[in-house]
């Protein structure tokens, strides 16, 4: 059933990626238009390159560029993230290498109008993404380098970074190119991430009160969730029984997790979740 389970996740992160690349390749380079994050730096570096040296390169190579700029971005985090997040970003990143690579760009666009071009690529990109972000996976890039600096700077986030990653590539656009190119883009790349956010649980912090009398669900949640756990005993009032009482703060998308975990150890403890927390200390924001 796990292995079903998996192989189940792992189409989805294909389709997902797939929807992405198609976007990106039907809807938006054909009418020259450019994506956020390190997708779009790709897409600049190949047109740079293009126009100012005699190297030539497809537009559909920006999957093989987004992989270089990766690789020592990859090599420089592996040891500083959780092993899940890791794999999660490096399957779905060489996912998007692939099917950016094979998917054909049409010479014409599609849809002749660049705003209707758009909104279809945005939402279809942005469901792509927004269901490989579910199934375990990440495109890498921006997402593993702003929670690598979530976690080693304070007040820095992975919304920022993409701000000004993003920022920066179409104030490129808008110098290089026609301003329209960059406005375009920028309307496009709004609508992506609002269309992910619908999608995508949101990372927002859960507080969950476990009371039990299984002594082995703390390890547990240490071990497979790597989560902290205060416990301390308790007692029933009704029963006069020990139980402990659990506390851990986990992501919106974990709760099912962790869900799991308790009932499979515990099916008659009592669990109380609760949402809208703001967390200061030694919480590890996670994308996936």
């Amino acid at each position: 059933m796990k292995k079903q389970s998996q192989l189940q996740r792992m189409f989805m992160v294909l389709l997902g990626t797939s929807l992405f690349s198609l976007a990106v390749n039907f809807f938006i380079i054909p009418h020259g238009l450019y994506n956020g994050g390190f997708v779009g730096v790709a897409q600049l570096i190949i047109e740079l390159l293009n126009r100012y040296t005699s190297i030539n390169l497809a537009s559909n190579q920006a999957g093989i560029i987004n992989m270089l700029i990766n690789i020592p971005l990859f090599v420089f985090t592996y040891k500083t993230l959780s092993k899940k997040f890791f794999m999660g970003s490096l399957i779905g990143m060489l996912m998007i290498t692939i099917t950016m690579s094979i998917i054909p760009i049409p010479q014409v666009p599609i849809l002749q109008d660049t705003l209707a071009s758009c909104i279809i690529g945005a939402i279809i990109g942005g469901f792509g993404i927004g269901i490989t972000l579910l199934n375990g996976a990440s495109g890498g890039g921006l997402d593993i380098l702003g929670v690598y600096a979530a976690l080693h700077w304070k007040g820095f986030s992975v919304g920022k970074l993409q701000l000004i990653i993003n920022a920066c590539i179409y104030t490129a656009c808008a110098f290089l190119f026609e301003l329209p190119v960059a406005i375009y883009s920028i309307i496009y790349q709004v609508m992506f991430s609002f269309v992910v956010d619908k999608i995508h649980f949101q990372n927002i912090e859960i507080s969950a009160m476990i009371f039990t009398k299984n002594r082995e669900i703390k390890h547990i949640i240490n071990k497979e969730m790597v989560r902290g756990v205060t416990y301390w005993k308790g007692m029933g009032a009704y029963t006069d029984e020990e139980t402990e009482v659990l506390v851990t703060i986990v992501s919106k998308y974990e709760i099912p997790q962790l869900q799991k975990i308790i009932y499979d150890l515990d099916p008659k403890a009592f669990v109380i979740i609760t949402d809208g927390l703001k967390v200061t200390g030694g919480y590890e924001k996670r994308l996936i």
